[in-house]
């Protein structure tokens, strides 16, 4: 009985086997397809806008123009060695026909909300015969700063944001440069060398790549903007801000020219 009983129960494992299914394989028609799992939702890009139109213009001064100051670096004979005649300050720089230099000009609204790549290149801010080159610096949220020491003397910089941090670091003539990254965007705030108090920089910090800063020539430019209108705005450290509303299509060429004027005095 107990042979026929291990018999009964082998052809029941068996039966059951095949009505099942068992045994198909790979190739088995029968066998119902497994639907592919639903793909994840990618990151947001942050891909520039595809734009071929640009904003250009000049900053001019009016008026009559103060009378330069003379940067006094007899504090540090390093610094004073460096240069051969008198140092003007960095202040209020003036071109033939009196271009404005060291003019932030942003794209202030109009332009698309994203976000956007951040430049691999850093931005460079050097410290050079005790001066700040450029003293007028513009960089995107995450860019890093390379601030360099070129003079091989002791510099310390000292930044005074207030939305991002702060922060003061000495660099002895062994410390040739270092990298800093700012997280927020934020309006123009100062930087400054404790060690010699004339040397100072303002650095503006965006959340979108459409900005310039006017060279001794007074031209700016910024390139790479979709068709639409645009509200540009102008910041000098001294002269306040100037505004212009421009229009621009695909393939063309806005201008937007700025004229600052000393301000009244009380």
């Amino acid at each position: 009985m107990r042979n026929q009983d291990r018999s009964v129960l082998l052809w029941i494992v068996l039966a059951l086997a095949v009505a099942c299914g068992g045994g198909g394989g790979a190739d088995d028609a029968s066998a119902p397809a497994q639907a592919d799992a639903p793909a994840a939702d990618p990151e947001p890009s942050a891909a520039m806008p595809a734009g071929t139109a640009t904003i250009a213009g000049t900053a001019t001064f009016t008026g009559t123009p103060p009378p330069p100051r003379p940067v006094r670096m007899d504090a540090d004979p390093g610094c004073a060695k460096k240069h051969d005649g008198p140092v003007e300050q960095d202040a209020l720089v003036l071109g033939d026909g009196q271009t404005l230099a060291n003019v932030i000009v942003r794209v202030r609204s109009g332009h698309p909300q994203q976000r956007y790549p951040v430049p691999e290149t850093p931005a460079v801010l050097d410290q050079v015969g005790c001066r700040y080159a450029p003293h007028v610096l513009g960089v995107q949220v995450g860019q890093a700063i390379e601030i360099r020491n070129s003079d091989g003397l002791l510099h310390n910089v000292h930044a005074l944001p207030s939305v991002n941090g702060s922060f003061n670091r000495a660099m002895p003539p062994a410390v040739t440069e270092f990298r800093h990254v700012f997280d927020e965007p934020e309006a123009p705030f100062r930087i400054k060398c404790d060690v010699h108090p004339w040397m100072g920089a303002w650095v503006e910090v965006f959340d979108h790549p459409w900005f310039s800063v006017s060279g001794a020539d007074g031209r700016f430019e910024i390139t790479g903007l979709p068709a639409g209108t645009y509200e540009i705005e102008a910041w000098h450290e001294l002269l306040g801000t100037r505004s212009a509303t421009v229009t621009v299509g695909d393939g063309e060429s806005g201008t937007a020219d700025f004229a600052f004027e000393r301000p009244a005095t009380g």
